[in-house]
């Protein structure tokens, strides 16, 4: 499970240090008089530093170090 947990995260720090961040659209409202209204959508960027995805990708390295359970023997 552990070996499973580190590759999933080493997969998303790869992911987050290649393309920087995470693109979004918000709908806002931009006018408001009365019965009169206009909005937009607006491209956002959730920016990911790569500190953090090099820190994940260290993170599930570790966790894939770390050994499994073993099966205990039935007597």
């Amino acid at each position: 499970m552990t070996k499973l947990a580190g590759l999933l995260l080493i997969a998303a720090g790869v992911l987050a240090l290649v393309y920087g961040g995470i693109p979004y659209t918000t709908h806002e409202k931009v006018l408001d008089l009365g019965p009169l209204q206009a909005s937009a959508d607006r491209q956002r960027t959730l920016v990911i530093p790569p500190y953090v995805g090099a820190g994940v990708v260290g993170f599930g390295a570790l966790l894939m170090l770390i050994p499994g359970r073993r099966k205990q023997e039935r007597r």
